[in-house]
């Protein structure tokens, strides 16, 4: 990629430092001070537990042993999911849940451009080619509620660090689903069957899409997501998530 111009980088470094002085750096899971913009303290950093190789090669569940490239978990030899692939930036849990629940809940909105970079690296395999980004919509009565939807804020920073388009209106949610929290698994599945469909006009005929979202629990919504958009053409739909649940 070719260097920027010198005016281009040093009105870059001026406007972060004049941002710096007007909103000082804080971590951006308990608020403490940093050296720069978008990042995380000593103590919060080590608490995150980011996911890496060996996983499933499908599913992206981390192994907690040795495995070659290509080796698929017990679930998805069982039964195979929706979607091609599955790729996460960090397991849920108790360090990285106070930073999912507060872009999720707490309008810390501002954290989404260094989400966006973490998502780069973790999904760069399945952005290398993809067509388009989708994020996974929100009905319209909590969107209205919630005023923005996660999902699509990730999408946008995404594609700014990716280059891969964004189109944040292709789904849409049919029907307002209880929430999935205190679900099984079946009953996630159950509870978002038919919740979705592509907006009308929108075509995915041949498109290798990556499905974008805060976090992988039983992939229940992903999966339906997915369905409806390889059921309209998609040559391909994989999946990428904030943060993902690993049962131990």
């Amino acid at each position: 990629m070719p260097s920027r111009p010198a005016p281009f980088r040093f009105a870059a470094a001026a406007s972060t430092a004049l941002l710096d002085a007007l909103l000082p750096p804080r971590c951006l899971c308990c608020g403490t001070a940093v050296d720069r913009q978008g990042g995380l303290c000593p103590a919060c950093w080590t608490g995150l537990s980011f996911i890496a190789p060996p996983f499933c090669a499908c599913c992206g569940l981390p192994f907690e042993y040795e495995a070659q490239d290509g080796n698929l978990c017990g679930a998805c030899l069982a039964e195979p999911p929706a979607f091609a692939r599955a790729r996460a930036v960090l397991v849920y849990d108790d360090g990285s849940r106070p930073l999912v629940l507060g872009f999720k809940h707490g309008d810390r909105i501002h954290a989404a451009g260094a989400y966006g970079g973490w998502l780069a690296r973790a999904g760069a395999e399945l952005l290398t080619d993809a067509d388009a980004l989708v994020p996974v919509p929100l009905h319209w009565s909590r969107l209205f509620r919630r005023r923005y939807n996660q999902a699509a804020l990730l999408a946008q920073a995404l594609s700014k660090r990716s280059g891969v388009p964004t189109v944040p209106d292709l789904l849409v949610r049919r029907r307002a689903t209880p929430t999935q929290g205190g679900l099984d698994r079946k009953g996630r599945h159950r509870n978002v069957k038919g919740a979705f469909r592509l907006r009308g006009g929108q075509s995915v005929d041949g498109k290798r899409v990556v499905l974008v979202d805060d976090v992988l629990t039983t992939g229940a919504t992903l999966a339906e997501c997915a369905r409806v958009l390889t059921r309209a053409g998609a040559a391909r739909v994989d999946v990428l998530t904030l943060a993902r649940v690993v049962k131990g």
